[in-house]
């Protein structure tokens, strides 16, 4: 069964990575152009690509996947199967093309968590559950027929950096054994209507002020949203350092039952405090703008706040 892979962050390389391995047919992968990154704003490749050039296998960077000549491209390498991992919306042009139909890695429990930040999401919400799923893809974005999927349990020290990895693995031998049961026409396809569809949640791409933290919450509602939001791109707060109003990022942190009132910072033996609804989070690891990231008692050592309140 001859194979297109299409792909762009490093989530994606396991999965490419294990069909490699158990020698299926990688006729081609598809990546995202090179992108200026860095001060020097040098091209930078996408990881899959890293990945292909070193297994010397044939890659496409379209700019536009509706491109005639990209798409007669593609129909030449005559694909029975297009599998996507990590990439981009595909047309119905594309996805519609080979034989077998094009299938899907999505990093949760479909149809939960559809949209493009599935992991951040579902710690975010507090879910003591998630998983990966593979399914066939259709016009709309994370309907299509699930083939199969695999459960995992969220620890409590888990944050988004962490989750992403187990998911990464887990989803790539979930991933081989759809291409491996599509390849056979041994599988039974799961219609997403057949769930109940007016209990699922969402997972909206992240923007700045999903990341906001405020403190008039729970304790654990923000404590999840510091792990939903770590390393990447960070829970964050307004702190005034010096009589300046300054971002704070917080990366982990801890419940502490210690009372303050909201938004109230205490400072205590090189621990740093600050209150919520129901008791306090204790930092750990913080980012002062414009500043590296560092542990909270390190913070203390260097900064003078004025304002023992966050906003």
């Amino acid at each position: 069964m001859k194979i297109v892979f299409m792909g762009t962050p490093a989530f994606a390389v396991e999965s490419l990575k294990i069909l490699i391995e158990n020698h299926f047919n990688i006729a081609a992968v598809i990546t995202a152009p090179d992108r200026p990154a860095g001060r020097g704003k040098k091209l930078k490749s996408s990881a899959i690509k890293d990945f292909a050039v070193a297994q010397n296998l044939a890659i496409l960077q379209p700019t536009n996947l509706k491109d005639p000549d990209f798409n007669a491209h593609l129909k030449s390498i005559n694909a029975d199967l297009f599998v996507v991992v990590a990439f981009r919306m595909l047309p119905k042009i594309v996805w519609s093309l080979p034989k077998y139909g094009t299938i899907n890695l999505h990093a949760s429990l479909l149809p939960n968590y559809r949209g493009a930040a599935p992991i951040n999401w579902a710690l975010i919400n507090g879910e003591k559950k998630t998983g990966v799923t593979t399914f066939f893809i259709e016009e709309k974005i994370d309907t299509g027929e699930i083939i199969n999927q695999k459960e995992i349990e969220i620890l409590d020290q888990d944050n988004v950096g962490m989750l992403h990895d187990k998911l990464m693995k887990i989803g790539a031998t979930v991933l081989k054994d759809t291409v491996k049961a599509i390849s056979n026409q041994n599988y039974v396809a799961l219609k997403q209507d057949s769930f109940e569809l007016s209990k699922i949640k969402a997972a909206p791409k992240l923007n700045k002020q999903t990341g906001k933290i405020n403190w008039a919450n729970t304790t654990q509602s923000i404590n999840n949203l510091i792990r939903g939001m770590s390393p990447y791109p960070g829970a964050w707060t307004t702190i005034e350092i010096d009589n300046n109003k300054l971002m704070l990022k917080i990366f982990s942190a801890s419940i502490s039952e210690k009372q303050l009132e909201t938004g109230q910072i205490s400072v205590n033996n090189d621990e740093l405090y600050i209150g919520c609804l129901d008791g306090c989070i204790k930092l750990a690891e913080i980012q002062l703008e414009g500043k590296k990231r560092m542990h909270a008692d390190q913070f203390l050592r260097g900064a003078r706040i004025t304002n023992f309140e966050c906003t």
